[in-house]
């Protein structure tokens, strides 16, 4: 589990959420291991690492996923997540990060999603994210600093989505089930071998898994795969070995999977 410190850099930032700026950018850097407290922002944050790794928790409650069930939203390279004002969450630091953050106020994020979300973040994207947490936090609003901020919120307008992101139902019955897997998706168990951990037959565990989190248990795995997967190759390890650890038969058999989800094979995803 990650190590949590009794303050972090959240009390740092706090300050920045009753500048009278539409948008502010804040550095806060990692080391792996680590993970932030439970909090929310008044503003929207846009969570990104320009180096590394990060898992974001969302709890229940309004914007935590689709469904409204607790999520996690994985954050290789050049992705980000977009959290809206008030969701409880807590960000994990798989790697070591350097973690570069925008808070939106809610009348500038009212063209955002009001859910989370995992985002592609262009070259462009990143050279505008980079600048801003140079510039102070009291911009002037009509001068240069000022225009760069407005390019940036209309890049973060029409940012692309990206399905990173695996639901966590909240039923007791399903839950351990749940932590177990997205922390070891290789496990082989079956739904039959996990009703009986669970005392329930394994046609009730299948239907929870669709009600609580939108997918077949089937589907569900196969996602949490996929995100470990990311985790893993971002670490550098190899398309093989990431394969075998997650249980795959062949490294084809896991490119074909990567590929099916994401368009692409982890190569491409990863600019090799």
């Amino acid at each position: 589990m990650p190590q949590l410190r009794p303050l972090d850099r959240i009390d740092q930032i706090e300050g920045l959420q009753s500048v009278p700026r539409p948008i502010v950018a804040a550095k806060t850097d990692y080391p792996a291991g680590e993970a932030t407290r439970w909090h929310s922002h008044a503003r929207g944050q846009l969570v990104y690492g320009i180096s590394g790794v990060m898992a974001v928790r969302a709890a229940s409650g309004e914007g935590a996923s689709e469904n409204g069930a607790t999520g996690i939203w994985v954050v290789p390279p050049e992705r980000a997540v977009w959290v809206p004002a008030n969701v409880e969450h807590r960000t994990e630091f798989r790697t070591a990060v350097e973690m570069r953050s925008l808070f939106i106020r809610a009348d500038a994020a009212a063209p955002l999603p009001d859910t989370c979300r995992v985002v592609t973040i262009s070259p462009l994207m990143r050279e505008l994210i980079q600048a801003a947490c140079e510039i102070p936090v009291e911009y002037d609003a009509d001068g240069p600093d000022g225009r760069v901020m407005d390019v940036l919120m209309d890049q973060l307008a029409v940012l692309d989505q990206t399905p990173l992101h695996l639901p966590l139902p909240e039923d007791p019955r399903i839950t351990g089930m749940a932590e177990t897997l997205a922390q070891d998706p290789a496990d082989p168990r079956t739904l039959d071998d996990w009703a009986r951990v669970a005392g329930a037959s394994a046609r009730t565990l299948a239907r929870l898994f669709i009600k609580q989190t939108g997918m077949t248990f089937g589907a569900w795995r196969q996602q949490a795969r996929l995100l470990k997967a990311l985790e893993m190759l971002a670490q550098g390890q190899s398309v093989t070995a990431t394969a075998l650890d997650l249980g795959y038969d062949s490294p084809s058999a896991f490119i074909a999977m990567f590929r099916k989800a994401l368009g692409v094979s982890p190569g491409k995803y990863f600019g090799n």
